[in-house]
């Protein structure tokens, strides 16, 4: 039986809070904070352990994930657009947020391995931070292939995704983790970005808890479709995502966070993106699904389940 881990609680409560209209609130500057440290220290812990490899080796495995991960957006949009008879724009914006990734969950997932005592691939956060690229890209043409209107600003959109906060600091952090491995010279930072971590981490699930909370409504005004997308995409994108750690040749941990990285959606990168990309779209419906129905599931009961997918390729007779 798996351990519902201590520090998802506080995303728990945050939820309470806010179903609650309790007065509880994270100041903004505090919140921007967390987000900031969050993205350095994964980046910085990722890049500790590329050092342990040779980039070369790795690199064609890691691009090879992240050209397969735009199987993501292309799946979603017919679901989207044809079953529950979203317009266009909505339904390339919501595939771009499912084919983009959350830092958040991945955390969590790497939070919930460190707990069972499991290790995995450093070069899992370079996957990470390369599948917001093909994911944008893909939701965007979709969202706006033959449609009228004005054209889309390419040069814009890439600029936005490229130096955008999550992924420019993403990279910083495995850049330096990865030179820090080199020159052993790690410990200098290791009380920051690996001590601190999973405290940081709480106090940032607890803010996740309280945006959750106001995005119900419009998850509700949906009906049953979104919920039920929200829940059976993730977990199909995941299996996805193991068998292909297990394809590829990945421990049961990188087998697990690539799982996760599949069937997790941004809520911070894309609606960054497909405000620039696709106008048209409402964005408290991607936001809602991504933030109000995906990111619960998958911290609380997702998670534990593409760990036991990953135990269960690593355990399929070959």
């Amino acid at each position: 039986m798996t351990t519902l881990q201590p520090v998802v609680l506080f995303f728990v409560f945050g939820v309470l809070a806010g179903v609650i209209k309790s007065d509880l609130k994270i100041p903004e500057a505090l919140y921007k904070s967390l987000s900031l440290f969050l993205l350095i220290a994964i980046g910085f812990k990722g890049g500790v352990s590329m050092a342990k490899y040779d980039i070369m080796e790795v690199l064609p495995i890691a691009l090879s994930m992240v050209v397969l991960a735009a199987l993501i957006p292309l799946t979603a949009y017919p679901i989207l657009r044809f079953i529950g008879k979203f317009t266009q724009a909505d339904a390339g914006a919501i595939s771009a947020h499912y084919g983009s990734v959350s830092a958040v969950t991945f955390a969590v997932g790497v939070a919930f391995l460190q707990a069972k005592g499991e290790q995995s691939e450093g070069y899992m956060v370079l996957i990470m931070a390369l599948m917001e690229i093909p994911a944008l890209v893909t939701g965007t043409i979709l969202a706006r292939a033959g449609a009228s209107g004005e054209k889309t600003q390419w040069g814009k959109l890439m600029h936005e995704i490229l130096t955008g906060t999550s992924l420019y600091l993403l990279i910083v952090g495995v850049i330096i983790g990865y030179y820090a491995g080199l020159v052993k010279l790690v410990e200098p930072l290791d009380k920051m970005f690996m001590d601190l971590f999973m405290g940081v981490l709480a106090f940032f699930l607890l803010e996740m808890g309280l945006l959750a909370a106001s995005r119900l409504k419009a998850v509700m005004a949906k009906g049953v479709f979104i919920i039920a997308f929200g829940i059976l995409f993730p977990l199909t994108a995941g299996m996805f995502g193991a068998y292909l750690g297990w394809l590829f040749g990945l421990s049961e941990g990188g087998t697990t966070l690539l799982a996760v990285l599949y069937a997790s959606c941004s809520y911070i990168a894309a609606p960054a993106a497909m405000r620039i990309a696709v106008p048209d779209a409402d964005p408290a419906v991607s936001i809602g699904a991504s933030l109000g129905v995906t990111f619960p599931f998958n911290i609380f009961i997702g998670v534990p389940i593409y760990w036991e997918m990953a135990h269960w390729f690593h355990g399929a007779p070959v």
